[in-house]
């Protein structure tokens, strides 16, 4: 093959791998906002461990931000070339401890469980916002929602007792304007609690939708609302 068409050939291979990049980070439709309950996430047989930052604030924190298509389908690890860069967030990291906190064990300051969401999903909406974009949405989204207050506000409160699911969805719909979905997990009795809720937001991350679609979460009818964390005490470290 002559040099000249050798050159053309490899821009050609060149662009379309571009081109792929391109279309993978930005086919997508719509983000899945997650929050969990550090409540249930601790109050079952792996138990948990506070972040190196100490205990977490009595709130739901943020599990992640997730590209997600209409079919209920999502794209992931759209480039493994987008290394989680912790100076790209620097001016977040109080907010991400507080509002975004590690419950892993053993206890981490946030870097790994903050790496494996922007490597995993982040990098799938790189066409709409870079790292630091990505983390200051999720974070702006969390000051949106205020989904213990909208609860609250109901009479549900996290104090161990059980609560029908609908009049939780209904909580929250009421205080945030949205019908959320609801992730159950089950405690150290296999009693069914609530764990995770799921929102939706467009694909700039700046403001929630009503959802396409919502994934098939196994919850009973009624629910338990458990306790926040009791104390370190009480938490396994390893």
């Amino acid at each position: 093959m002559k040099p000249l068409l050798v050159f053309v050939a490899l821009i050609s291979i060149s662009s379309a791998q571009l081109l792929l990049v391109v279309c993978a980070s930005q086919d997508f439709d719509f983000f899945y906002f997650v929050q969990q309950w550090p409540g249930s996430y601790c109050d079952t047989k792996r138990s948990c461990c506070y972040p190196k930052s100490g205990k977490p604030a009595e709130d739901f924190s943020i599990h992640g931000l997730w590209p997600q298509y209409n079919d209920g389908s999502y794209p992931s690890n759209c480039d493994y070339h987008a290394s989680f860069d912790p100076s790209a967030i620097s001016d977040l990291k109080s907010r991400m401890e507080r509002e975004w906190p590690t419950l892993a064990c053993p206890s981490g300051d946030g870097d790994k469980f903050w790496s494996h969401e922007w490597e995993k999903h982040g990098t799938c909406s790189a066409s709409y916002l870079d790292q630091h974009g990505y983390f200051e949405a999720a974070l702006n989204l969390k000051e949106q929602s205020n989904l213990l207050s909208a609860l609250q506000n109901a009479g549900i409160e996290p104090d161990g007792r059980f609560y029908s699911l609908e009049s939780i969805k209904e909580a929250i719909k009421e205080g945030t304007g949205y019908t959320p979905g609801i992730d159950c997990n089950v405690d150290k009795s296999v009693e069914s609690q609530i764990f995770q809720v799921f929102m939706c937001a467009d694909t700039s991350a700046s403001k929630f939708i009503d959802c396409p679609s919502l994934p098939r979460r196994r919850c009973s009818s009624k629910i338990k609302f458990p306790q926040f964390l009791r104390g370190s005490e009480d938490l396994m470290s390893e």
